[in-house]
């Protein structure tokens, strides 16, 4: 496993429309030595949804992690600070 944390926290908000999503994306560690893809989205200020998706190896979640960003970035979300 990598030791490089893959991390990402996207927002997209539109006033007219009452929009205000978040996505998250992180590549951890699991307890098989594979990779796990954690997935969060909903709306801003909620709990919102979880998927976990788990990988073989770090190189397979990192590929689906980067498609997934890729996917956001075209829908118009954009970097935001979580915390």
């Amino acid at each position: 496993m990598t030791q490089h944390w893959f991390h990402l926290y996207v927002q997209r908000t539109d006033a007219s429309s009452n929009m205000a999503r978040f996505y998250q994306l992180s590549v951890e560690p699991d307890l098989f030595g594979g990779a796990a893809l954690i997935r969060r989205w909903g709306r801003i200020g909620t709990r919102g949804q979880e998927r976990i998706h788990l990988f073989d190896n770090d190189r397979q979640a990192i590929s689906r992690f980067l498609v997934l960003a890729r996917q956001k970035r075209a829908r118009g979300y954009r970097p935001q600070s979580c915390y």
